[in-house]
């Protein structure tokens, strides 16, 4: 195993938590409730909020790559 590789694994897992926490607080679904709206009329969430798309892009890139560099790492955990 290359000691490298598994760095990447583990820095991709923590990029995916942090893209994920992203998304969810960026996320349309809590459109009504009074935090949202009270934090929709601030100037820096409206500057967080539109970047919503670039943060899933960001948290499905991270997905693939950490699970491809997993699979060629360790293998397929399943036997077929």
């Amino acid at each position: 195993m290359n000691l490298l590789s598994i760095q990447a694994i583990y820095l991709l897992g923590i990029s995916n938590l942090v893209f994920l926490v992203l998304v969810l607080l960026s996320c349309r679904c809590f459109v009504g409730t009074k935090v949202y709206l009270t934090l929709l009329s601030k100037t820096w969430f409206k500057k967080f909020y539109q970047y919503h798309c670039w943060y899933w892009w960001g948290f499905i890139i991270s997905v693939l790559l950490h699970t491809l560099l997993a699979f060629l790492l360790f293998g397929f955990p399943f036997k077929l």
